[in-house]
């Protein structure tokens, strides 16, 4: 018996990595699951595993990407298992380039996929959901990418999006019992291989096995969690942690509002200590001395 005996669940970019060790999981613990995948052969491999391990899965090749993709995944899900109780996100792709050097082609193949593809393959299985009334779970994923991160304008704004269409579609969603939640995971993937610190530089990571990030996502999928909602966790490795939601901080009041002048002779006085550190890394706030043109 596991926590999702009698669920079927569909995990975009099941094939490898990550996405595999959520597949893995949901299975072991007793949902039916259509792994999607581009690379047919990587999602044939899973199914068989979990078939061998004597779970229930499906493979699908659908290009999550496009609206015509996410409709046949979440129907196909429905057409084998009866419905669609869970939907995970997990799918992704990087073009890392820097800002100034990016092109559209580069900047919308990985919005398509992520940012695109998480709504609507979320968008057609919540609308299943409701109709089926049976509530439900959609995981998203994201990255502490989205906090900054050199050379990768299209992915850090993809995730950063994905931050914001989870805490929204929790309140939307609510109503119809499906809790939304997503995932910032960690662990060695294809994609991992292509990080660079904040210079810009190669950096050697760790190994971490990337499937330990599927038992948390199974339990947000079960009805032990139907109480969380709108959160984003740290997962993988030996961690679950919380992230923090974007919030206000320090302030100045000033009756009657701020003009010109009052900022130029107070602004500095009270926020220079305030600034906030950027990037994935959270170094010091590294501008207090200007920044200038070069040779300025």
């Amino acid at each position: 018996m596991g926590i999702l005996d009698g669920k079927a669940a569909v995990v975009t970019g099941g094939g490898r990595g990550i996405g595999r060790g959520h597949c893995l999981h949901l299975a072991e613990q007793g949902a039916a699951v259509v792994v999607n995948d581009l690379d047919a052969d990587e999602a044939a491999k899973v199914v068989e595993e979990i078939a061998q391990a004597g779970g229930k899965a499906t493979p699908n090749s659908s290009d999550i990407s496009t609206r015509e993709g996410a409709a046949a995944l979440i129907a196909q899900c429905v057409d084998e298992f009866g419905a669609v109780h869970a939907v995970v996100n997990n799918a992704g792709n990087v073009r890392d380039r820097t800002f100034l050097k990016m092109s559209d082609e580069e900047f919308m193949s990985v919005v398509m996929v992520h940012q695109a593809g998480t709504f609507m393959c979320s968008q057609e299985g919540a609308r299943r959901m409701k109709e089926q009334g049976t509530g439900g779970a959609i995981v998203n994923t994201v990255s502490a990418a989205h906090f900054g991160n050199f050379g990768q304008t299209n992915y850090a704004a993809s995730k950063g999006a994905i931050a914001s269409m989870t805490y929204t579609w929790a309140l939307e969603l609510a109503r119809a019992g499906i809790r939304v939640n997503a995932i910032s995971p960690t662990g060695s993937t294809r994609m991992s291989s292509t990080y660079r610190g904040a210079d810009g530089k190669e950096v050697e990571l760790p190994f971490i096995d990337p499937t330990r990030n599927g038992a948390f996502v199974a339990f947000l999928c079960s009805d032990h969690a139907n109480w969380v909602s709108g959160q984003i966790f740290g997962t993988g490795g030996e961690r679950v942690v919380i992230l923090e939601q974007p919030a206000y901080g320090n302030a100045m009041y000033k009756d009657g509002g701020w003009g010109v002048d009052d900022l130029v002779a107070h602004f500095e006085t009270h926020m220079r200590k305030e600034l906030e550190p950027v990037g994935l890394m959270k170094n010091p706030y590294p501008f207090h001395d200007g920044i200038k043109p070069p040779g300025r």
